[in-house]
């Protein structure tokens, strides 16, 4: 199956409601700053404002999004999107104490034992995790991915994953596993949280660090992808 022949799947997939799809015990694990608001978060807020927080985990600390900045060189870059992390799922509605920031290093996350150990931890008691699509091409999101599949193996749970950046692989790309399953899960509620969420990663929308000409940017026509009223779970072979 080509990368153009899934995404048209991706967008035929059932409607579903959240609590169908991953019912009140999920923990989610993004591999960077902004992931959990892009990918989950509407299932973020959807659970929150059920009663029900899920766990989420930050992979990286995201300080490697602009490297030639000297006025926010990688310690700071760190730290102010940490602070955005914070403010986005405040936006969702979740509890400070449901944030758990691992702080690997950015563009290169270690996916060794001690790290789904950790995910496991952090995740126990839940039924499904939620990580980044096995096929995303960046390498932290397919460290993410390895460390949840252990992680879920561990806790005997249900491994769900969303795409990111899987949308924009080129229209001819072979992919060699396609999903079993997927759905378009239902956040037309909680749409505008998640909206709110994804902005207050100002340092990704070319709003704060401004000396890096090559700093790292979400491109408008991408965020479009996740300005939809549902959000995009695949279940893998």
């Amino acid at each position: 199956m080509t990368a153009a022949e899934l995404r048209a799947r991706f967008r035929s997939y059932p409607i579903a409601s959240v609590a169908d799809v991953v019912g009140t015990r999920f923990a989610v694990l993004a591999p960077h700053p902004d992931d959990e608001s892009l990918g989950c978060g509407g299932l973020i807020a959807a659970a929150s404002a059920a009663g029900h927080p899920p766990p989420v985990m930050i992979l990286t600390d995201g300080a490697a999004s602009h490297p030639g900045s000297t006025a926010f060189p990688p310690p700071a870059v760190a730290a102010l999107r940490e602070g955005e992390v914070r403010a986005a799922v405040r936006a969702l509605g979740l509890p400070d104490d449901r944030l758990h920031l691992l702080r690997l290093p950015d563009a290169a996350a270690p996916h060794d034992e001690t790290v789904s150990a950790t995910v496991a931890e952090i995740a126990a008691g839940c039924d499904t995790l939620l990580v980044s699509w096995r096929h995303d091409p960046h390498c932290d999101h397919f460290a993410a991915y390895l460390i949840a599949r252990r992680a879920a193996a561990r806790l005997g749970a249900r491994l769900l994953e969303y795409p990111i950046w899987g949308w924009t692989l080129p229209d001819e790309t072979a992919i060699a596993d396609p999903p079993v399953r997927g759905w378009r899960v239902d956040i037309s509620v909680h749409l505008a949280a998640k909206r709110q969420a994804i902005a207050a990663h100002c340092s990704q929308h070319g709003a704060v660090i401004t000396d890096d000409p090559e700093g790292f940017v979400l491109p408008d026509d991408f965020l479009a992808i996740f300005r939809q009223p549902w959000e995009t779970l695949v279940e893998g072979p």
